[in-house]
């Protein structure tokens, strides 16, 4: 084997390993969301009832595969999906402060559920619990198409993006007060509840959705790696090899508009994750987007998880808001990045 090659298998070795240690905290975290609550359980009743149900008692079968297990994986869906959809648009935008939340895509799915609750469709006896999640996504969606109209006039620029992304934040977090003020004191909580974010709202119906959308999203994004790697030499270079960055830029953000728009729609709004996970992704394994997109994944779903369990921990008995600790999180982190930036 030539010196080269044999640099080039330690590179890709290092970082596949790097991704593979991700994944086992994934999955160490994930055991963890099971096993803590206001009743804990043991790591060997865990196992049990994951692999061989039959013999668990019933109280533990119901706890894990009806209450904690569907958070647990919701968790890892939804951190994957805000991990992906923020690594994409940084690349796509050139920028690392922006995510689905920054761009005013989450206020969109909250004014979206909001609305919903206010006019009381989430109540409604039939597909009432699927209303709500589907208002927010159309919400979600009309504000990533909003962005998409307004750039297409200045042929997709960062710039233009971005600052469209802004403009949607402001419109919907106005029109989201608008409703507070206007609600009811029942409904005026519910709206509150929904905002903070929750993995609460999981079941096995609305998971599939996720995964499904996740997976058709991820594979038509890392087929044009090679493509996003060449964009972050500049516009100019990448359309020297060929690239068409407009067309490009216009795809990349309609997949992850539709991953974002599905992931807030059934857990409400949970910031940050677009930015502090492709950023520790971005430190860990550069932007390679071979490397970097998968460990963004990665990255989004470990966080979220942990997040998760931490929520249990808050409170004792109770598990508090996720969105709420993740922009608690966030925020701190978010500074850190301008001040970098600006130097």
């Amino acid at each position: 084997m030539s010196e080269a090659g044999f640099e080039y298998r330690t590179y890709t070795g290092k970082k596949i390993a790097m991704m593979g240690a991700g994944i086992i905290i994934c999955l160490i975290s994930f055991i963890l969301d099971i096993m803590i609550g206001s009743s804990n359980l043991s790591l060997s009743s865990v196992f049990t009832s994951l692999f061989n149900s039959s013999e668990a008692d019933s109280l533990t079968n119901v706890i894990i595969w009806k209450l904690r297990l569907p958070t647990a994986v919701m968790g890892i869906l939804v951190g994957a999906s805000l991990g992906l959809s923020g690594a994409a648009m940084q690349t796509i935008l050139n920028n690392p402060l922006a995510s689905p939340y920054t761009l005013g895509i989450s206020a969109g799915a909250g004014v979206g559920a909001s609305i919903a609750l206010l006019t009381g469709l989430g109540s409604l006896a039939v597909l009432g619990s699927f209303l709500i999640p589907l208002s927010a996504f159309v919400f979600a969606f009309l504000a990533c198409l909003g962005i998409y109209l307004i750039s297409k006039i200045k042929r997709f620029t960062p710039e233009t993006m971005v600052l469209s992304g802004i403009g949607m934040v402001f419109f919907f977090q106005a029109l989201q007060s608008f409703l507070q003020y206007t609600a009811s004191p029942e409904a005026l909580q519910s709206i509150v509840f929904w905002t903070f974010g929750s993995l609460q709202k999981a079941n096995w119906t609305n998971i599939p959705i996720i995964a499904v959308v996740f997976l058709i999203v991820f594979v038509i994004v890392y087929t044009h790696a090679w493509k996003l790697t060449a964009m972050k030499l500049g516009d100019e270079k990448a359309k020297a090899l060929g690239i068409d960055v407009e067309r490009l830029r216009m795809v990349m953000f309609i997949m992850i508009s539709l991953l974002t728009a599905t992931a807030v729609a059934f857990v409400g709004s949970i910031g940050f994750i677009g930015i502090v996970g492709p950023h520790i992704a971005r430190i860990l394994l550069g932007e390679d987007q071979r490397y970097y997109l998968p460990m963004s994944s990665i990255c989004g779903a470990a966080i979220l998880s942990i997040a998760s369990v931490a929520t249990k921990l808050v409170v004792p008995g109770a598990v508090f808001p996720i969105g709420i600790l993740t922009s608690m999180i966030g925020v701190p982190f978010f500074f850190i990045l301008i001040i970098k930036k600006k130097r």
